[in-house]
């Protein structure tokens, strides 16, 4: 399922990161520890997180994500925001808690 097609579905806000609205979603991590993500996210995950910061997309950058979603209605930072733009990252937003957005992602991608 492709970036675009899920947040469709999901109501996901997209705050960032159009370029990459097409990617493929193969899988799915959530946790809010980087280097817990660093050492365990396989390429093509969607990410699950409440962190907001820039440091978010030097992790998914590195690591070759789809997308981030980012729960609790958290505003991203500008520097994020920037960030996905450069990379083709998207950078999603939900009012959803990370086990009920995380139940949701994992039902329409399993």
């Amino acid at each position: 399922m492709k970036v675009i097609e899920l947040a469709a579905k999901l109501g996901l806000k997209v705050m960032g990161g159009q370029d990459g609205l097409n990617k493929e979603v193969k899988a799915g991590y959530t946790s809010d520890l980087l280097s817990d993500v660093m050492g365990n996210v396989e390429a093509g995950s969607i990410w699950v997180t409440l962190q907001t910061h820039k440091n978010v997309m030097a992790v998914a950058s590195l690591k070759d994500l789809s997308a981030i979603v980012i729960v609790n209605n958290y505003a991203p930072d500008q520097d994020l925001i920037n960030q996905s733009e450069e990379e083709g990252i998207p950078v999603l937003v939900t009012s959803d808690k990370a086990f009920e957005i995380s139940a949701k992602i994992y039902n329409l991608i399993k």
